[in-house]
């Protein structure tokens, strides 16, 4: 069994998730819950999975599925529908001057207008086609110069600086209809986080691992939509609406095969998900997890159960790397390069490849240093290592979940 030669210590954050008994599947639900008729899951634990001095907010999420039917595999994700912070609302009322009461049509629907705001309607980031609405009601020349196509870099520039309350702010409308106001905005789209559990070990339960997005803008502290509503809204007992969204193209190996995952931060997600299965089904393959975070101290996430793995072998090997906790920063990436020649060993031994996280950074530099080490240990040129990876994409050996 391979292990690293570094044994962490436990740090100063909270107690880990429990691995509870598998709560006793019911059987299916007469009714089908999918994205069109999601099941209110009961939440069961929400807490923060970080140290008291961590630069980040991460928090575990166990969700209740008895009695919905809603089976899931290792990779799949969980999809819920998300409502818009009653703050952001309000905000966006008093701005246009609009009554939360006024009726609106959506769909065919009539509803009240702040309710439409609340749970339809995408109302913090703005789009290509509320600059084009918005231009059109107010006249306003800078809000017709972002709607030329030769404008596009300066449209994704001026939508990244200003939210839709802020758009208002600078080009109000007096006396706008609520009918004027919706034709801008986009509808509100479930949102999907993959999933860190397995139902081999934890029944009918889903487990979610999530960060939420905070930040200011103009002086005013914004959030993203679904990150915020699960951190700050979410209290144990409350429900939320659910259904599993698949995903073929993410899936374990036979029993017997080689795992090598990486998933910096909350990408852990699904290979918690893996190692949970593996456990369940007495998987005789390795396996070998690459993870990421800021501080060893305060960002260790799910660390006491990876520790577990190693010692009952399933988990064969984990690599760490922890960006602030040393002037200059090493991440994911950096670790595999050291462990070039015992990764490529395990590729050549028919190993799948995984890789969760981030897409813009992360997932492109993981690409970037896999095709390195290929092209290094294997002795090929680079469009030769290219061509490697390319192979093992297309024999699935090669996956990625990336966002």
């Amino acid at each position: 069994m391979e292990q690293p030669g570094r044994r962490a210590s436990p740090p100063t954050s909270p107690p880990p998730p429990r691995r509870s008994a598998p709560r006793p599947y019911l059987g299916p639900a007469p009714t089908k819950h999918d994205k069109r008729n999601p099941f209110n899951a009961t939440v069961l634990e929400n807490i923060q999975i970080v140290g008291r001095h961590s630069t980040k907010e991460t928090r575990h999420v166990e969700l209740d599925l008895g009695g919905s039917g809603l089976t899931y595999q290792p990779g799949d994700s969980l999809g819920f529908a998300a409502t818009n912070d009653p703050r952001v609302v309000e905000e966006l009322l008093e701005t246009t001057g609009l009554s939360p009461d006024t009726s609106v049509t959506v769909k065919n629907e009539p509803l009240p207008l702040a309710d439409a705001l609340a749970g339809k309607f995408e109302i913090t980031i703005g789009s290509p086609r509320f600059i084009e609405q918005w231009a059109n009601l107010t006249g306003a020349k800078e809000l017709e110069d972002l709607t030329a196509p030769e404008a596009a870099a300066a449209r994704v520039k001026f939508l990244y600086e200003h939210h839709i309350v802020d758009i208002i702010r600078c080009f109000p409308v007096a006396g706008v209809e609520a009918e004027s106001l919706l034709a801008g905005l986009r509808p509100l789209q479930p949102r999907l986080y993959s999933l860190a559990s397995s139902q081999a070990l934890v029944g009918d339960e889903a487990h979610l691992t999530v960060a939420p997005v905070r930040y200011e803008l103009h002086g005013t502290a914004r959030g993203g939509v679904a990150t915020t509503q699960i951190a700050d809204r979410l209290d144990m007992g409350s429900t939320i609406p659910v259904y599993v969204q698949e995903n073929p193209h993410f899936r374990l190996p036979a029993d017997d095969v080689p795992i090598i995952m990486v998933g910096p931060g909350t990408g852990v997600a699904p290979f918690r998900a893996f190692l949970q299965e593996r456990e369940a089904r007495a998987a005789a393959g390795r396996s070998w997890l690459f993870f990421g975070e800021r501080n060893f101290r305060s960002d260790f996430l799910y660390q006491v159960e990876w520790q577990e793995w190693l010692d009952e072998g399933v988990l064969s090997r984990l690599d760490v790397a922890f960006s602030r906790d040393a002037s200059s920063k090493t991440y994911v990436q950096h670790r595999m390069r050291e462990q070039s020649r015992n990764l490529f060993a395990w590729l050549e031994e028919g190993a799948h490849f995984y890789v969760c996280g981030d897409e813009k950074a992360m997932a492109r530099d993981v690409h970037e240093a896999l095709i390195g080490i290929v092209e290094h240990e294997g002795g090929r040129s680079r469009e030769a290592a290219e061509d490697y990876i390319g192979n093992l994409t297309a024999e699935h050996r090669y996956q990625r979940d990336v966002y």
